[in-house]
């Protein structure tokens, strides 16, 4: 079956393929997207949830005196401050901590983090300042006490799952057709170049999808894709597997995270607070790409083997969840470089045969690697480069400033109308962190007053949520809604266990089943 031709054609739905998707939409381009499951399944919600310039990458840009680290590194403190801005519902400002243990290592970070600020310039979040033996345990109770201060800076901490969701729903408002549970299988020719796509549906039935420009946004599976378009094209990318650990325990008491700057194989680490828990990452494991949602038992050992040296007692380390995710690094033919030495920068490809593919890159700054491809998708279209129109985010303000004004006025009307219960108050902001300016929507979707009522004491989710989910975000699994709605999976296993008999018997009732065509 052959559908419509568009201008565009984007393979994958993680965080580049719904920049893209997106900004495309936003210059009147007729734009199809076809993922092979659901939003941002893969790497795209498996990051560490920050948006940040990259601490690390500073370090090496001036030890190396290496303008590439630098420009990734004030491009990302850029990109951090526009999707607090665009989203401030789904990121917020996050304060680190750097613990040091004498002045000149104080003094040696102060003035490391110092320059991360002036690289920010207007787009920074907050000046660095240092911090006494007391604050520190103020801050990370637990910590050992050989650390006698600090330094503390700013970075942003993000829901990556809901804004690369929010990405796709945004655009499918504007004319973006999206297609989950598409996977494809070929591509056709016309002269020698792709002019259509083949996919095949979780039935195994078939599609021709013809676009007039076709790209690769398929992440750490870009390859794959490359050698489909091109069977002589070389492999570009090294997937690295970061693997990261959820505490049930608070070791962020304060509200701060914690930057653990050596390791014994020369990676950081960070500690960071979680939906009133702990998340501690990342591992950095080269892999197949169909190895990296794989947690070993080596790299969960590695974790808490480092958490035990900063945090001896011990006492709060029970891990409640554990998950990993790849990351696309982009290396030169024949390298054999270790991916801690990669520098996380993007390239935008064409084939002989006319793939685009996005390669590389990271979550902070995907939309940057969107404008970059989609510079290159007009110049193929031909014609003049259309303005972009304003497209506000779903849950956000037609005028960005007005977002969290208009979110404080919100909470008060939330309480109003969820049940009296002592997650009453967890249960608003739940709704607000998720879904913004749309939280009232969430409620309307109630069939009876108890589908208000939360599901667990780990994170305040609902049967009138789980409906929106299904009606109004695509969700067909349990899956679905529990790892990518919302993020119970990532924060406790056996609690999603529970739940997920649940979730499903609810998707029976709603009638939800996997329809190729999500266009709104």
């Amino acid at each position: 079956m052959a559908m419509p031709c568009a201008d565009l054609l984007i393979i994958g739905g993680g965080s580049s393929g719904a920049a893209l998707a997106y900004e495309a939409v936003r210059r009147g381009l007729k734009v199809t997207l076809l993922e092979a499951e659901d939003p941002a399944v893969g790497t795209s919600s498996r990051s560490t949830k920050l948006l940040h310039g990259g601490v690390r990458y500073l370090e090496l840009a001036v030890k190396k005196a290496d303008p590439a680290q630098f420009k990734l590194v004030r491009e990302a403190l850029v990109e951090r401050g526009h999707w607090i801005r665009q989203a401030p519902f789904l990121a917020h400002t996050l304060n680190l901590v750097l613990p040091t243990e004498g002045l000149i290592e104080r003094s040696y970070y102060r003035l490391g983090l110092g320059f991360y600020d002036l690289l920010a310039g207007s787009a920074g979040l907050g000046a660095t300042s240092s911090l006494n033996a007391e604050g520190v345990q103020r801050a990370f109770p637990g910590l050992d006490r050989r650390f006698n201060g600090g330094v503390r800076y700013s970075d942003g901490q993000f829901n990556d799952a809901r804004l690369n969701l929010l990405l796709l729903l945004t655009a499918a408002q504007a004319g973006l057709e999206v297609v989950r549970d598409c996977r494809v299988v070929g591509f056709e020719r016309t002269n020698g170049r792709l002019s259509a796509a083949i996919s095949e549906g979780p039935g195994g039935e078939q599609q021709r999808w013809p676009a007039r420009v076709i790209v690769n946004a398929t992440g750490i599976a870009a390859d794959q894709l490359r050698l489909l378009a091109d069977p002589d094209a070389e492999a570009r990318l090294l997937v690295s597997r970061g693997t990261h650990l959820v505490l049930r325990g608070n070791l962020c008491a304060g509200g701060d995270g914690l930057l653990i700057p050596r390791t014994s194989d020369g990676r950081v680490l960070f500690l960071l607070p979680f939906f009133g828990r702990t998340l501690l990452g990342t591992t950095d494991i080269p892999c197949p790409a169909a190895e990296a949602t794989q947690v070993s038992d080596q790299e969960r050992t590695y974790l808490l083997e480092h958490l035990a040296r900063w945090f001896p007692d011990g006492t709060t380390a029970e891990v409640g969840s554990a998950w990993a995710g790849g990351r696309p690094l982009i290396r030169a033919a024949g390298s054999s470089a270790s991916s801690s030495r990669l520098v996380r920068e993007h390239e935008v490809e064409q084939l002989p045969s006319g793939l685009i593919s996005l390669l590389g890159g990271k979550w902070t700054t995907c939309r940057v690697l969107a404008l970059d491809a989609l510079h290159l998708v007009l110049q193929r279209l031909g014609g003049p480069e259309p303005a972009a129109k304003p497209l506000p985010l779903l849950g956000s303000a037609a005028d960005s400033d007005q977002t969290v004004p208009q979110l404080q006025a919100l909470r008060p009307r939330l309480l109003q109308q969820l049940p009296d219960h002592p997650q009453q108050a967890a249960q608003a902001e739940h709704l607000i962190a998720s879904y913004g300016l749309r939280a009232e929507e969430v409620i309307h979707h109630a069939r009876q007053p108890a589908e208000l009522e939360p599901l667990s004491e780990v994170l305040p989710i609902c049967r009138a949520e789980w409906r929106f989910n299904i009606a109004q975000e695509w969700a067909t699994t349990s899956s679905d809604l529990l790892s990518r709605r919302s993020r119970l999976a990532l924060l406790d296993q056996q609690e999603t266990a529970r739940l997920s008999a649940m979730a499903s018997e609810l998707l029976v009732d709603s009638g939800s089943t996997s329809p190729i065509n999500h266009q709104q």
